[in-house]
């Protein structure tokens, strides 16, 4: 008798839970804006982690998404932008690499899904780009820079396995390679220079 009695309180608070299941985070985060003069849907928030914290606002024009800023890591600063096509499809993604509440990267995907180029501002002013990688595979594979500003790239890298291989320098501002480090396992192994008219470098220098 005592061990029934024992099993009667939980059995009705097992069935007051279940008739009364706890509310779901998402349907209250959730939370969907119109616009008053058209009454069309005019920005969605959502809670991406699912911990009942807003995390996402998007902008919609009805069905359609705009635009999304995000707060990933929930310390109050935006630190990801999405950008959709005229179908609503995800165009870009604009990055905070500084984690400043400012995008200063736009990366943009491929076919297959995946990143396929970055443009880097130094200035977080997307109209000032002065970095460019460019992904294959999903793995960095190249890079190019421009370091003073001037409006030309004079710093090119390339990668294997997402493992720097070369450094080309253009020293002079002429738009011309001056300098080339290559690298073996993460060590510099060769300095090449002194190129001439057609742009081989005549003179080697190897690192032991």
């Amino acid at each position: 008798m005592r061990r029934l009695l024992g099993v009667g309180p939980v059995a009705i608070l097992l069935a007051a839970a279940c008739a009364n299941p706890p509310p779901d985070p998402t349907k209250l985060t959730t939370k969907p804006t119109y616009d008053k003069t058209t009454g069309k849907l005019s920005q969605l928030t959502y809670d991406r982690n699912a911990n009942g914290v807003i995390d996402t606002w998007t902008d919609m024009d009805g069905s359609k998404p705009l635009r999304s800023r995000i707060d990933a890591n929930e310390d109050g600063r935006l630190d990801r932008w999405e950008y959709y096509d005229e179908a609503g499809k995800l165009l870009k993604v604009g990055l905070s690499r500084k984690d400043d509440g400012k995008p200063d990267a736009w990366a943009y995907s491929g076919a297959d899904g995946r990143v396929e180029r970055v443009e880097v501002s130094s200035k977080s002013d997307e109209k000032v780009i002065d970095r460019w990688e460019f992904y294959t595979a999903g793995q960095l594979a190249r890079v190019e820079e421009d370091t003073n500003a001037d409006g030309r790239v004079n710093v090119w890298e390339t990668y294997e396995g997402g493992v720097l291989k070369t450094t080309t320098f253009d020293e002079d501002g002429d738009g011309r390679p001056d300098r080339r480090l290559s690298y073996r396992d993460g060590a510099l192994a060769l300095i090449e220079s002194a190129p001439d008219g057609s742009g081989a470098f005549t003179k080697r220098v190897e690192v032991k």
